[in-house]
């Protein structure tokens, strides 16, 4: 028998020692790529510019800019109804590029296993 007891050196359920370094490797890079676009930041605007949201790739809301011409001209309530709707696109956009980056990122280091992040 095998060191630690397993016929062949394998552990049970057919993984070899080397499989399992394979997979603690794969799950460091993982981290360490989820890392790194978690300290990216992602910008989008709406509203021909009028709105710049900022986020980063923990999905987070880091910073809204709102033209002051917008907000000035912002006196009837269509108005304001069209500035939050700015807003809402720009963020939501800013959130759609990390979302993506991430997904990028982690779909190169699986190569397509077809797992979801």
């Amino acid at each position: 028998m095998a060191k630690g007891g397993f016929p062949g050196g394998r552990m049970t359920g057919g993984m070899n020692m080397n499989m399992l370094k394979q997979a603690q490797r794969m799950q460091q890079e993982m981290l360490r790529q989820q890392q790194e676009v978690e300290e990216k930041t992602f910008t989008a605007t709406a509203g021909g510019g009028m709105v710049e949201a900022t986020v980063n790739g923990k999905r987070e809301l880091l910073k809204l800019t709102i033209d002051p011409d917008a907000v000035i001209d912002a006196q009837e309530p269509e108005d304001a109804e069209m500035l939050a709707d700015a807003v809402l696109a720009a963020v939501n956009e800013a959130l759609s590029k990390a979302a993506e980056e991430m997904a990028a990122s982690m779909s190169k280091l699986t190569g397509g296993l077809g797992l979801n992040f």
